[in-house]
This record gives C-alpha cells, structure tokens and sequence, in this order.
C-alpha cells in the first residue's frame, strides 16, 4: 500500500543552486538545433512587439474619432497599420510554432533515445534499486515535462516576461500618474492572492493523496476479493472505506472553504483595485488632464500586465517542475554502464570451452549486505558436463547462476571459465557463449518467429525452423494459421506453459552457447507438456556443459554431478546413486519423499 501511494503522490524534489546548474546540463540536447532556438525566439520577439502596439493604435482610434488626438492621424491609417501588424503577427507566429516544435520533437526524441540507451546497458543492479514503474515514469513524465517546457512553456514564459516588462515602462511613459496608482495598490492584492493561492494548491494536494488512499483501499479490496469473501470480512472492508471516504469529505469541505474565501477576497481586492483605478482614470479625463483613448490604452496594458503575472506564476511553477523531472533524467544518464550500447560496438568473437570452476565464492546481494547469500562455494564443471544444483529455496541455487551470468560482482574469491575469471573477459562476448531456459519464460509480445530470432538476430528462416524442431516445438507451431508469424501476446499470454518452455529453448538452440543454465526449467508443467521440454532439453543439452536447478529430482538423475545447498552452503556431492544411498543425507530424504509419492 505504501508503495502504491508513494508512486501515486511522488516526492518533489528540491531545487537548490546546484541542483540547478546540473539540470541545466540536458540543453545539450537543444544545442545541434540552436539556431532554429534563436531564430524561434526572434519570431516571438517580433510577434510580442507587434501586440503591444495594439493598445496604443486602440487609444489612438478612440482620440481621432473624437477629435483629441496628439498626432496628425487618420482612422485610414491606422487601419492600414492594423493590417501591418496583423499580417507580422500572424506570419511570426506560424514561424515561431514550427521552429519551437522542431528544436522540442528532434531534441527531446535525443533525450527518450539518450535515456533508454543508457537504461538498457545499466547492470541489473541498478533495477533492483528502482521500481520499473518510476523508471517508465522517469523516460515517459518525466522527458513529457520538458518536451512541454521546449514546445510552449518555454516560449510563453519569454513572452510574458517581454509583455510584463515593456507593459510596464508604456504605461510610466504613457500614463505615469495613474501607473503609479496602480502599482502602489497591485503588489498588496498579488501577495494576498499568492497566499491564498499556496494554501489552496496544498489543501488540493492533500485532498488528492486522501483520495489514493481511498482508491488503494478500493483496488486492495477488488483484486483480493475471494480473501475478503474467506474470511467474511465484507463488513471491516466497507468501514475502512467509509472511513476513509469520509477525510476526503473534511479535507474537501476545507478545500471548498478556502476557495470560498479565495473568491471573497479576489472579489473585493482585485475588483475592487480596478475599479478604483478605473475611477481615478476617469476623474483625470473628466479634469482634461488625460483623453478617453489615453484611458483605453492604460486598461489595455493594464489586462495585459494582470495576464502576465498570472501567467508568469503558473508557468514558472511548471518549469520548475521540468527542472525536478531534469534532475532525475540526470540522475539516470551518469550512471555508470554495465555495457556500451552503440551502433557498431560488435562484442568481441569470443568461443568458450565451457570449463567452470568456483573457487571460495563468497557473496551477498547489494540490496540485502547484511544477509550472507553464499558461503565459501567451492565446485568444477568440465567441458560438456551436465552439474545440478538442489536444495530448498532460498538455498542459493540460482544465486550461483546468476553470479556466472555476471549480473553481480562477487564480494569474495573468484569465477573462472576456461581457467580465466570472468571478470577479465568482455562482458558482452562473454554473456554470448551463455544461454538460460527459466522456469518463468519471458516472450516478447510480437511473433513466434521474433522470439527464438532473439538468439540470433541475423538466423535465416531455415535456422528458425530447424531450431523449433530440435525443441519440439514445430509440432504446434505449424498447427496456428499465421504459423511463425503467431502473435504471441504480452509476455507469452496466447500460449500455453509447455509452448512457451519450447519457444525459449528453441531461442537458446539457435544461439549455440557453450554453456547453458535451466533454472527450473520444468517445474510448473503438466506430466505430458513435462515430457516434451524435458526431451528438447536433452537436445539441448547434448555437448554442451550445462548447470541445472531442479526441485524435481527425476529430472537429473543422469546429471554427471550433483550438488545440494543448504543456507548458502554445499553439504553434499556426487551422482543420483551415491548420494541416493547416504543415510539421513539431505538428498537421499528429498529422494525418498518425491519418488514415494510419484
């Protein structure tokens, strides 16, 4: 639950100096589309100009019609100018849009690539530490806040700020008496309203996160349905819902109450500052000492700097938003890589015997220091030999796997293939000489096809098939009417345990690894499906040195050498007959129950 509302309600991250300077780095993505920036800037230069001159041609209109006027005008050019104006308004605008939309979509489709890149060479390490959803979060929010900042927010911030500041000195030259009027009553209504503001948005907030909690309890309470049912406890359910419902209410009539008060105040402050300043304008043109069109311009730029500041508050709360979404972006693109990931970084050829030795391997898991994993693990596997592993869970079977795949760096002792420790050769060709058949398969949503081409990318279709023979997979695969092109769906979902076991077997029959580790590769398949797996993985296994987890013990009675694991430890060793007939052993025990009961 805690997990839930905390992706829900996500820390804000705190914007200091240098935090800032840091963020700052990812404009390097912006810099090949520097000048399309400039020139998008210039449009909108150009464009913000041309609006501002609009009130002051409105005035203008007003004072020749009635014949005040200072200038030797007439309404014909002023229309004249209108369509000036207009015309360079309209043109700089289109220019503007498409420039900015060219510097956002080519340098924020840099950003998802840099990003993902660099997601896809980090060590698995660094997933376990983040939750996949904040990683999602972080390459689709997060890169979507600033792909916002660099289409519009951005250039809308730069126009509020021009409107803001040259509204601002036209109205000191224009009109500088009732500007100073203005601006002696505005700062007093602004930081009022930027209070109430504040306590709003945090009241908002605090309604939203009472209504995740709701909301979890709502989805807790579905997806475990039949848990609530068992233990009758529909009644206990309702009122922790209703409870919880019932802080939405309180911290909604809140809410509703402070917006009330908010209205109140904008009502009487905002209003009220206007319509006084707009009194005194009036009084001044019933004096003579101000015309109507000279008003006219005043409330035009007026609207203009209120619209400014509004603006300005909102968009600058958005770019600092864009700058917590770049800090933690930055955070994942100077992470340290596991592999380089670019266009023409081939591994190097590399062929492996397959000769494996653990040597005093001691180990624990980054995530977990404090809990010891493996505890001076000692064993060899010769070219070609087939080496099991058994034990209870927990026991550090596939621990070892994984530390021969290199996903963890070992805390003690050493790893040696072919005499050599794995930490010497390149990682990439070293991972290509290994192929794993997990108990749970992993498919990739596209064809059949696809799936065991992941392999070998560069497998001609006669390959694929062969490949699918040899795993006893043709069989059902011919059977579908799109054959290889078959959609297998997300994760596999369209096929059944049995097929997807022999589509991943098929994948690592085509890439022809020298070593090869079946985790369990059977367990959770029916006695028929069991039969046909457990055929393609003879196939499999043929030549190759393989290591094998089993719960299942008759699947390795031919095993050249067992090893059983007990809390991280080997306590046993040898073939299916020796340790079958070790008395009290822990192997013989776990014979004696599986075969009893089969």
């Amino acid at each position: 639950m805690a997990n839930q509302e905390q992706s829900q309600n996500p820390t804000k991250p705190k914007i200091t100096r240098e935090t800032f300077r840091k963020s700052l780095t990812i404009f390097k993505f912006i810099r090949p589309y520097a000048w399309y920036m400039i020139f998008g800037l210039l449009a909108l230069l150009i464009s913000s100009i041309s609006t501002l001159i609009l009130p002051a041609l409105s005035g203008q209109m007003v004072d020749i019609s009635m014949g005040t006027s200072e200038y030797n005008w007439t309404l014909k050019d002023i229309g004249k100018l209108l369509i000036v104006l207009f015309t360079i308004q309209g043109v700089t605008s289109y220019v503007r849009v498409l420039l900015f939309a060219y510097v956002s979509e080519k340098g924020i489709a840099d950003v998802r690539k840099a990003v993902y890149q660099k997601l896809i060479g980090l060590p698995i390490v660094f997933f376990e530490e983040n939750q996949s959803g904040e990683l999602i979060s972080r390459l689709s929010s997060d890169v979507g806040k600033l792909y916002n900042v660099f289409s519009s927010i951005l250039a809308e911030f730069i126009r509020q700020f021009f409107t803001l500041i040259i509204s601002v000195v036209l109205l000191l030259i224009r009109a500088r008496e009732l500007s100073l009027i203005m601006f002696a009553i505005f700062p007093a209504v602004i930081i009022a309203a930027m209070i109430f503001g504040r306590y709003i948005r945090q009241l908002s907030k605090t309604r939203q996160e009472e209504l995740a909690k709701s909301n979890t309890i709502l989805s807790e309470s579905i997806q475990a349905i039949q848990a609530v049912k068992t233990f009758t406890n529909e009644l206990f359910e309702y009122r922790r819902y209703g409870k919880s419902i019932d802080n939405v209410v309180t911290v909604s009539m809140k809410y509703a109450h402070a917006r009330a008060l908010f209205a109140l105040v904008i009502i009487v402050l905002f209003f009220g500052s206007i319509f006084f300043i707009l009194w005194q304008g009036a009084l001044m043109v019933e004096n003579e000492t101000m015309t109507v069109g000279r008003l006219i311009e005043f409330l035009f730029y007026m609207i203009f700097i209120g619209a400014s500041i509004g603006s300005l508050g909102n968009f600058y709360t958005e770019i600092l938003g864009a700058l917590g979404a770049t800090e933690r972006i930055r955070e994942i693109l100077v992470e340290k890589n596991e592999v380089e990931v670019k266009e023409g970084n081939t591994p190097i050829p590399l062929k492996l015997k397959g000769e494996i030795q653990y040597q005093n391997v001691v180990f624990n898991y980054p995530t977990r220091k404090d809990v010891p994993v493996l505890r001076n693990i000692n064993f060899e596997v010769q070219n070609g030999q087939k080496v099991a592993l058994v034990g209870s869970s927990g026991s550090g079977k596939s621990t070892i796997v994984q530390l021969l795949m290199r996903f963890y760096d070992i805390n003690h002792g050493s790893i040696l293939v072919d005499g050599k420790e794995i930490s010497h050769y390149d990682i990439q060709a070293f991972r290509n000489n290994i192929a794993i058949v997990p108990q749970e398969v992993i498919l990739f949503g596209g064809s059949i096809e696809e799936n065991i081409r992941y392999g070998k990318p560069d497998a001609t279709e006669a390959e694929i098939i062969a490949a699918a023979k040899k795993a006893n997979a043709w069989e059902f695969i011919k059977t579908f009417p799109e054959g290889l092109q078959t959609i297998v769906g997300e994760r596999g979902v369209k096929l059944s345990g049995g097929q997807r076991q022999r589509i991943a077997i098929a994948r690592a029959i085509l890439k022809d690894p020298a070593i090869l580790l079946l985790d369990e590769a059977t367990s959770a398949l029916d006695a028929e499906s069991e039969r046909l797996v457990q055929d393609a993985l003879n196939v499999l296994m043929e030549g190759r040195t393989s290591i094998i987890i089993a719960h299942r013990l008759s699947t390795i009675r031919d095993a050249d050498r067992i090893y059983v694991l007990e809390n991280g430890e080997i306590v046993e060793s040898g073939s299916h007959s020796e340790l079958a007939t070790l008395e009290n052993g822990i192997y013989n025990n776990l014979a004696k129950l599986q075969f009893e009961m089969a």
